[in-house]
Protein backbone atom coordinates (compact mmCIF):
# COMPACT_ATOMS: atom_id res chain seq x y z
CA UNK A 1 0.00 0.00 0.00
CA UNK A 2 1.12 3.07 -0.76
CA UNK A 3 0.35 6.07 1.95
CA UNK A 4 -0.69 9.68 0.60
CA UNK A 5 -0.02 12.96 2.16
CA UNK A 6 -3.42 14.65 2.25
CA UNK A 7 -2.80 18.69 0.49
CA UNK A 8 -3.88 20.54 3.44
CA UNK A 9 -5.14 24.11 2.88
CA UNK A 10 -6.11 23.65 -0.44
CA UNK A 11 -9.72 25.09 -1.64
CA UNK A 12 -11.45 21.19 -2.85
CA UNK A 13 -13.92 20.91 -6.11
CA UNK A 14 -13.23 24.47 -7.69
CA UNK A 15 -13.86 23.35 -11.04
CA UNK A 16 -10.73 24.89 -13.11
CA UNK A 17 -8.63 23.88 -9.93
CA UNK A 18 -5.56 21.87 -10.49
CA UNK A 19 -3.58 20.74 -7.53
CA UNK A 20 -0.93 17.98 -7.05
CA UNK A 21 -0.83 15.20 -4.97
CA UNK A 22 2.15 14.25 -2.23
CA UNK A 23 2.51 11.02 -1.79
CA UNK A 24 4.58 9.49 1.19
CA UNK A 25 6.27 6.42 0.33
CA UNK A 26 5.34 4.09 3.10
CA UNK A 27 4.00 0.55 2.55
CA UNK A 28 2.11 -2.43 4.16
CA UNK A 29 0.39 -5.47 3.40
CA UNK A 30 -3.59 -5.59 2.60
CA UNK A 31 -5.48 -7.63 5.57
CA UNK A 32 -7.16 -9.14 2.36
CA UNK A 33 -8.24 -12.92 2.62
CA UNK A 34 -8.89 -13.35 -0.95
CA UNK A 35 -5.54 -11.74 -2.02
CA UNK A 36 -7.83 -10.38 -4.88
CA UNK A 37 -6.89 -8.29 -7.11
CA UNK A 38 -6.54 -4.62 -6.87
CA UNK A 39 -9.76 -1.81 -7.32
CA UNK A 40 -9.52 1.04 -8.91
CA UNK A 41 -13.02 3.04 -9.18
CA UNK A 42 -13.13 4.34 -12.94
CA UNK A 43 -13.76 8.07 -11.98
CA UNK A 44 -11.59 10.62 -9.17
CA UNK A 45 -13.87 11.42 -6.67
CA UNK A 46 -14.65 14.48 -4.37
CA UNK A 47 -17.68 15.95 -2.58
CA UNK A 48 -19.69 18.63 -3.67
CA UNK A 49 -19.51 21.79 -2.35
CA UNK A 50 -20.77 21.40 1.05
CA UNK A 51 -20.47 24.62 2.99
CA UNK A 52 -17.29 25.78 4.59
CA UNK A 53 -14.32 24.96 7.05
CA UNK A 54 -15.28 24.26 10.29
CA UNK A 55 -11.49 23.63 11.31
CA UNK A 56 -9.00 20.98 11.27
CA UNK A 57 -10.23 18.16 13.58
CA UNK A 58 -14.05 18.66 12.22
CA UNK A 59 -14.70 15.40 9.61
CA UNK A 60 -17.63 13.59 8.24
CA UNK A 61 -16.39 10.89 10.33
CA UNK A 62 -17.42 12.52 13.88
CA UNK A 63 -20.18 14.41 12.30
CA UNK A 64 -21.75 11.51 10.88
CA UNK A 65 -23.54 9.14 13.41
CA UNK A 66 -24.22 6.05 12.04
CA UNK A 67 -26.93 3.53 12.95
CA UNK A 68 -25.52 0.23 13.48
CA UNK A 69 -28.38 -1.20 12.27
CA UNK A 70 -28.74 0.36 8.86
CA UNK A 71 -25.51 -0.08 8.09
CA UNK A 72 -25.13 -3.29 4.97
CA UNK A 73 -23.86 -6.65 6.38
CA UNK A 74 -25.01 -8.88 3.39
CA UNK A 75 -24.79 -8.58 -0.33
CA UNK A 76 -28.72 -8.33 -0.46
CA UNK A 77 -28.59 -5.38 1.55
CA UNK A 78 -25.60 -3.52 0.29
CA UNK A 79 -27.09 -4.12 -3.11
CA UNK A 80 -31.06 -2.47 -1.47
CA UNK A 81 -28.60 0.54 -0.32
CA UNK A 82 -26.61 1.06 -3.50
CA UNK A 83 -30.10 1.30 -5.21
CA UNK A 84 -31.01 4.36 -2.51
CA UNK A 85 -28.03 5.70 -3.32
CA UNK A 86 -26.52 5.67 -6.75
CA UNK A 87 -26.97 8.38 -8.74
CA UNK A 88 -29.63 8.80 -11.48
CA UNK A 89 -29.50 11.50 -14.46
CA UNK A 90 -31.71 14.09 -12.16
CA UNK A 91 -28.80 13.74 -9.84
CA UNK A 92 -26.17 15.40 -12.47
CA UNK A 93 -29.47 17.60 -13.81
CA UNK A 94 -31.47 18.71 -16.69
CA UNK A 95 -30.49 17.60 -19.71
CA UNK A 96 -28.84 14.64 -18.77
CA UNK A 97 -30.09 10.99 -20.23
CA UNK A 98 -29.07 7.17 -19.24
CA UNK A 99 -26.68 5.46 -21.83
CA UNK A 100 -27.20 1.96 -23.00
CA UNK A 101 -25.98 -0.22 -21.17
CA UNK A 102 -27.38 1.85 -18.20
CA UNK A 103 -25.69 -0.80 -15.57
CA UNK A 104 -22.60 -2.98 -14.99
CA UNK A 105 -22.75 -6.00 -14.67
CA UNK A 106 -23.07 -6.40 -10.47
CA UNK A 107 -20.72 -9.56 -10.55
CA UNK A 108 -17.68 -7.73 -12.08
CA UNK A 109 -15.82 -4.07 -11.50
CA UNK A 110 -13.03 -1.79 -12.85
CA UNK A 111 -9.47 -2.92 -11.98
CA UNK A 112 -6.84 -1.23 -13.73
CA UNK A 113 -3.66 -3.37 -14.80
CA UNK A 114 -0.18 -3.26 -14.55
CA UNK A 115 -0.23 -2.42 -18.13
CA UNK A 116 -2.57 0.74 -17.26
CA UNK A 117 -5.50 -0.90 -19.02
CA UNK A 118 -8.77 -0.82 -17.54
CA UNK A 119 -10.81 -4.37 -17.68
CA UNK A 120 -13.25 -5.90 -15.56
CA UNK A 121 -12.60 -8.84 -13.27
CA UNK A 122 -14.28 -9.96 -10.23
CA UNK A 123 -14.90 -7.96 -7.38
CA UNK A 124 -12.19 -7.96 -4.72
CA UNK A 125 -12.98 -10.29 -1.36
CA UNK A 126 -13.99 -6.61 0.63
CA UNK A 127 -16.72 -6.02 -1.92
CA UNK A 128 -20.21 -6.60 -0.48
CA UNK A 129 -21.79 -5.15 -3.68
CA UNK A 130 -20.52 -2.45 -6.29
CA UNK A 131 -22.62 -0.42 -9.29
CA UNK A 132 -21.65 1.35 -12.24
CA UNK A 133 -24.25 2.94 -13.87
CA UNK A 134 -23.53 5.34 -17.48
CA UNK A 135 -24.97 8.79 -18.62
CA UNK A 136 -24.87 11.43 -21.66
CA UNK A 137 -25.62 14.91 -22.18
CA UNK A 138 -26.88 14.49 -25.47
CA UNK A 139 -24.84 15.89 -28.65
CA UNK A 140 -26.45 19.52 -30.22
CA UNK A 141 -25.00 21.99 -32.36
CA UNK A 142 -21.98 22.85 -31.93
CA UNK A 143 -21.31 20.61 -29.14
CA UNK A 144 -20.69 16.86 -28.77
CA UNK A 145 -21.81 14.33 -26.45
CA UNK A 146 -20.77 14.62 -22.44
CA UNK A 147 -20.41 10.89 -21.00
CA UNK A 148 -20.50 10.41 -17.23
CA UNK A 149 -20.55 7.79 -14.97
CA UNK A 150 -21.68 7.01 -11.40
CA UNK A 151 -19.79 4.76 -8.69
CA UNK A 152 -21.20 3.15 -5.76
CA UNK A 153 -19.43 0.40 -4.20
CA UNK A 154 -20.27 -0.79 -0.58
CA UNK A 155 -16.89 -2.28 1.22
CA UNK A 156 -17.08 -5.21 4.23
CA UNK A 157 -15.54 -2.49 6.06
CA UNK A 158 -14.38 0.87 6.61
CA UNK A 159 -10.74 0.13 6.04
CA UNK A 160 -11.30 -1.87 3.24
CA UNK A 161 -13.13 1.53 1.97
CA UNK A 162 -10.24 3.05 3.24
CA UNK A 163 -7.64 1.07 1.43
CA UNK A 164 -9.54 1.56 -1.72
CA UNK A 165 -8.45 5.20 -1.52
CA UNK A 166 -4.95 4.88 -0.93
CA UNK A 167 -4.55 2.34 -4.11
CA UNK A 168 -6.63 4.73 -5.81
CA UNK A 169 -4.28 7.87 -5.78
CA UNK A 170 -1.38 4.89 -6.14
CA UNK A 171 -2.47 4.15 -9.56
CA UNK A 172 -2.94 7.21 -10.68
CA UNK A 173 0.58 8.29 -10.11
CA UNK A 174 1.11 4.83 -11.06
CA UNK A 175 -0.59 5.33 -14.70
CA UNK A 176 -0.74 9.23 -15.81
CA UNK A 177 -1.86 7.73 -18.83
CA UNK A 178 -4.51 5.20 -18.72
CA UNK A 179 -6.63 3.45 -21.78
CA UNK A 180 -10.31 2.98 -20.69
CA UNK A 181 -11.19 0.76 -23.24
CA UNK A 182 -10.49 0.26 -27.16
CA UNK A 183 -10.16 3.73 -28.55
CA UNK A 184 -10.42 5.73 -25.36
CA UNK A 185 -7.58 7.34 -23.55
CA UNK A 186 -6.86 9.75 -20.62
CA UNK A 187 -3.88 11.41 -20.13
CA UNK A 188 -2.14 14.01 -18.50
CA UNK A 189 -3.45 13.51 -14.93
CA UNK A 190 -3.35 15.51 -11.93
CA UNK A 191 -4.54 14.10 -8.45
CA UNK A 192 -5.41 15.55 -5.12
CA UNK A 193 -6.29 14.41 -1.81
CA UNK A 194 -8.17 15.36 1.34
CA UNK A 195 -9.21 14.37 4.36
CA UNK A 196 -12.37 14.89 6.27
CA UNK A 197 -12.01 18.42 8.05
CA UNK A 198 -9.13 20.11 5.77
CA UNK A 199 -10.29 23.24 3.60
CA UNK A 200 -13.87 23.13 2.62
CA UNK A 201 -13.79 19.58 2.88
CA UNK A 202 -16.48 18.58 5.19
CA UNK A 203 -18.71 16.12 3.11
CA UNK A 204 -16.94 13.01 3.36
CA UNK A 205 -13.73 11.15 5.83
CA UNK A 206 -11.56 11.00 2.78
CA UNK A 207 -11.85 12.31 -1.01
CA UNK A 208 -9.68 12.29 -4.31
CA UNK A 209 -9.85 14.53 -7.26
CA UNK A 210 -8.65 13.69 -10.64
CA UNK A 211 -8.40 15.89 -13.61
CA UNK A 212 -6.59 15.55 -17.29
CA UNK A 213 -7.19 14.67 -20.70
CA UNK A 214 -9.74 12.34 -22.50
CA UNK A 215 -9.37 12.00 -26.20
CA UNK A 216 -11.50 9.33 -28.20
CA UNK A 217 -11.65 7.75 -31.39
CA UNK A 218 -15.26 8.57 -31.35
CA UNK A 219 -15.05 11.99 -30.12
CA UNK A 220 -11.58 13.00 -30.76
CA UNK A 221 -9.80 15.12 -28.46
CA UNK A 222 -8.23 16.04 -26.18
CA UNK A 223 -10.94 17.13 -24.38
CA UNK A 224 -11.70 17.59 -20.17
CA UNK A 225 -11.99 14.60 -18.26
CA UNK A 226 -12.45 14.80 -14.28
CA UNK A 227 -13.12 11.88 -12.25
CA UNK A 228 -13.79 12.63 -8.29
CA UNK A 229 -14.17 10.13 -5.45
CA UNK A 230 -14.76 10.61 -1.50
CA UNK A 231 -15.04 7.42 1.18
CA UNK A 232 -17.25 7.54 3.96
CA UNK A 233 -17.98 4.50 6.70
CA UNK A 234 -17.72 1.56 4.77
CA UNK A 235 -18.90 3.31 1.18
CA UNK A 236 -16.95 4.52 -1.70
CA UNK A 237 -18.79 6.61 -4.02
CA UNK A 238 -17.25 8.06 -7.64
CA UNK A 239 -18.53 10.34 -10.67
CA UNK A 240 -16.27 10.06 -13.94
CA UNK A 241 -17.06 13.25 -16.41
CA UNK A 242 -15.53 13.37 -20.02
CA UNK A 243 -15.63 16.04 -22.26
CA UNK A 244 -16.44 16.63 -26.31
CA UNK A 245 -15.80 19.39 -28.71
CA UNK A 246 -17.53 22.73 -27.61
CA UNK A 247 -17.92 21.59 -23.72
CA UNK A 248 -15.95 24.07 -21.01
CA UNK A 249 -14.31 22.61 -18.07
CA UNK A 250 -16.67 24.38 -16.02
CA UNK A 251 -19.54 22.50 -17.47
CA UNK A 252 -18.04 19.12 -16.79
CA UNK A 253 -16.86 19.73 -13.17
CA UNK A 254 -20.27 20.96 -12.53
CA UNK A 255 -22.34 18.20 -13.12
CA UNK A 256 -19.65 15.73 -11.47
CA UNK A 257 -19.81 17.97 -8.53
CA UNK A 258 -23.14 18.22 -8.61
CA UNK A 259 -23.73 14.03 -8.96
CA UNK A 260 -21.31 13.76 -6.51
CA UNK A 261 -22.85 15.64 -3.72
CA UNK A 262 -26.46 14.31 -4.37
CA UNK A 263 -24.67 10.25 -3.74
CA UNK A 264 -23.34 11.56 -0.45
CA UNK A 265 -26.85 12.95 1.24
CA UNK A 266 -28.20 10.23 -0.24
CA UNK A 267 -25.93 8.07 1.76
CA UNK A 268 -25.57 10.28 4.66
CA UNK A 269 -29.65 9.82 4.67
CA UNK A 270 -29.76 6.04 4.35
CA UNK A 271 -27.20 5.12 7.26
CA UNK A 272 -27.53 7.57 10.01
CA UNK A 273 -29.00 7.03 13.31
CA UNK A 274 -32.46 8.75 13.60
CA UNK A 275 -32.75 11.75 16.34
Amino acid sequence: MTCYVPLRGVRYALPLALVTVLLAGCSGAADDPGKVEKRDASASASPGPGGGSTGAGTSAEESLVPDPARLPKTRAEARDLIGRVIAGPDSFGPGVVKRNPYESDPATWPVLGEDCVWQQQKPAYSVLATLTRSFEVPAEKGKGPVRLAAVVTVHRTREDAAWEMAESIEESMRCPTQQLREGELIGSLVAAALLGGEATQTDSEDSLSEMGQYQSSELGGPHHYSWQQAQTLQFTVAVTGKGAKGRTEREIDDLVVQAQSAMLVRLESAVEKQS
